[in-house]
């Protein structure tokens, strides 16, 4: 009889756990990828005050942000395999609860290593968690126009973080101190972790494979080491034997990763993945749009407080129309996607940003705002928008279950390892035509050639989504051939 009453409680319906709604499953797994791209950003303007206040030289300021973005970019892949392996809901947890404790540790530094070393950690913890909030929603959302909107969603979450940064930074400098763009992430990140364990639901992708050690060694030292590499060109160039030798270095491993990968009977990144037409055409597409746009913040911020003299605040709140942009065009994206196709969409928001590259490369030293970074904002970011969620919606839709954690990972890497090549690339283009002046006239040339050579950039792209990305069968994200 005990036996009866245990299975008919076990088998009940009415006993069993109710699945969360959907939308709190989305609106965790966006939380998560807001706090870890609001952290590429929001230390910017809170530099001079970490300087000022732990006797830090200015490479060590320069490592306050690459430490970060060093660990975010090299651990990517081994957190998404991870997540495939150990659980999507697992991995969620561990990346956010020590991205949490490091948010902790950073805003109670007392001394200038112990930032750092901070910084490094919430990289590691968000390069666990970033692959599992994109594999987490398409996981809750089944293919088709909802998942289009989910992913939407996402994109524009992750693109209003990075864009939040400057502003979210500048008020709490200046109305608290820069401890609090670390501490910040603490209460938010303990509100997510007891969301995320309520609400969502473990996946993983079960075929009893095991985690590629050698495989993840080698990709994780190759793309921190090319990381490395290509944060020296700033401070070295890109002659200097600072640069080439881990340049050269991170290429030889990612070179010896493929090969062992391509011998691997559980290879951490199945090659064959690469000839799915979607998902190589989109990763370099996202990797040519990141190494353009990414750079839209940075020099925009630049120009509003080294020419036209805005403070941190004032320049966060000249780049509120911008963020706004990006929101509404990943929003609407989805629309766009049903009537005309993923690929359509993708390439008609590259060239609309690209418009906006060009009008933005037109800047003076005198300019007014609204012609001089409102309007030319407010087209970048817009067409950012537009093109990044059929581009992440193609890379993740034509991968089998098994693999959405890696090539959720592979889109993430994509985007912030091609805006991390891009800022090193447009940095030296604009510092070779200031040829070291410190003029409103000489910095806004500089600034100006970076943007035409993103607009540049952004048109190539374009042209290589219309020829290589697969059509899309309408909004559902399902491809042809």
């Amino acid at each position: 009889m005990k036996r009866m009453v245990r299975a008919a409680t076990e088998t009940s319906p009415s006993v069993r756990r109710v699945a969360p709604p959907t939308w709190l499953v989305v609106a965790a797994a966006c939380a998560g990828q807001f706090l870890v791209v609001l952290d590429v950003s929001v230390v910017n303007v809170a530099l001079p005050s970490m300087r000022a206040d732990l006797g830090m030289t200015a490479p060590g300021l320069q490592w306050v942000v690459n430490a970060y973005s060093i660990a975010f970019a090299g651990f990517m892949l081994l957190g998404g395999r991870a997540g495939d392996l150990y659980g999507r809901k697992r991995m969620f947890l561990t990346g956010l609860g020590l991205f949490t404790l490091a948010s902790l540790a950073g805003g109670l530094a007392q001394e200038d290593w112990q930032l750092l070393a901070a910084r490094a950690a919430q990289g590691l913890g968000a390069a666990v968690l970033a692959p599992s909030t994109l594999t987490i929603l398409t996981s809750a959302v089944p293919e088709g126009a909802a998942r289009a909107r989910a992913i939407a969603t996402w994109t524009a979450v992750g693109a209003g973080g990075g864009a939040a940064g400057g502003l979210v930074g500048g008020v709490l400098v200046d109305v608290l101190s820069w401890r609090w763009v670390l501490l910040i992430n603490v209460p938010v990140g303990a509100l997510v972790l007891a969301g995320a364990a309520l609400w969502i639901t473990e996946s993983r992708g079960g075929d009893g494979r095991r985690l590629d050690l050698p495989g993840a060694l080698l990709v994780t030292g190759g793309l921190a080491t090319l990381s490395y590499g290509i944060v020296q060109t700033e401070a070295e160039g890109w002659a200097a034997p600072a640069t080439l030798v881990p340049l050269c270095a991170g290429l030889v491993l990612l070179g010896l990763f493929l090969a062992v990968e391509a011998r691997s009977r559980t290879p951490l990144m199945p090659l064959q993945l690469f000839r799915l037409r979607a998902v190589s055409s989109a990763n370099t597409a996202m990797f040519l749009c990141g190494s353009a746009m990414f750079c839209m913040w940075f020099f925009m911020t630049l120009y509003a407080q080294n020419v036209l003299g805005y403070t941190p605040l004032e320049a966060g709140l000249a780049l509120v129309p911008s963020s706004l942009a990006v929101v509404i065009g990943s929003k609407v994206a989805p629309r766009f996607m049903r009537l005309f196709g993923a690929r359509f969409v993708a390439v008609a928001g590259t060239v609309v940003a690209a418009v906006g590259f060009g009008w933005q490369s037109t800047m003076g030293a005198h300019g007014a705002y609204l012609t001089a970074i409102m309007l030319p904002g407010v087209l970048m970011m817009a067409g950012a928008g537009l093109a990044a969620t059929p581009l992440a919606s193609l890379a993740t839709s034509g991968a089998p279950a098994g693999d959405a954690g890696l090539v959720s990972g592979l889109v993430n890497t994509s985007r912030v390892m091609g805006g991390s090549l891009g800022l090193a690339v447009m940095s030296t283009i604009a510092a070779s035509r200031t040829a070291g002046g410190t003029s409103a006239e000489a910095l806004t040339a500089g600034y100006a050639l970076a943007f035409r050579t993103g607009a540049l950039v952004l048109v190539g792209g374009a042209l290589l989504m219309l020829l290589w990305l697969p059509r899309a069968s309408g909004g559902a994200g399902r491809t042809e051939g």
